[in-house]
């Protein structure tokens, strides 16, 4: 039989005497960043190097990252042959992934991510003209 465990507000202190034991299991992980939220704090640990470190807390959301039109010609947001989008927002998109074609003339020209992320926003209308440069996305990098 297992009981839920209410949080009291001595989790985090006991998380914090915990760290070094949590950093010693992180270590024999391929994982990058572990996070631990309670009401009370944050505690963030991660790799340095070989070695795992306890890394400040970070508050503020990281930048939006804009994809912009790498030319000018008509947006789309799905190929002319298939009916779904190549990507919606809150979608996790990897570096290199097609998120939009341009088309120009009978060319499609693939938008790609820059780096792993999620999108955040389409700017653009699907079938709409743009130009060189025109934001299409945003993305929050991962």
């Amino acid at each position: 039989m297992f009981f839920a465990r209410t949080p009291e507000k001595t989790d985090m202190q006991d998380t914090t005497l915990r760290t070094p034991q949590l950093a010693a299991w992180l270590a024999g992980t391929d994982i990058g960043l572990l996070e631990l939220r309670t009401p009370e704090g944050t505690l963030r640990l991660g790799r340095q190097g070989d070695e795992i470190v306890e890394l400040p807390d970070e508050e503020a959301e990281p930048e939006l990252l804009n994809i912009h039109a790498p030319s000018l010609g008509v947006f789309l947001q799905s190929h002319p042959m298939a009916t779904t989008s190549l990507v919606r927002i809150g979608q996790r998109v990897e570096a290199g992934q097609i998120v939009g074609l341009l088309k120009i003339g009978p060319l499609l020209l693939p938008v790609t991510a820059p780096q792993a992320g999620i999108v955040d926003n389409i700017h653009a209308d699907d079938a709409t003209a743009v130009g060189y440069g025109a934001p299409l996305f945003d993305l929050h990098p991962l």
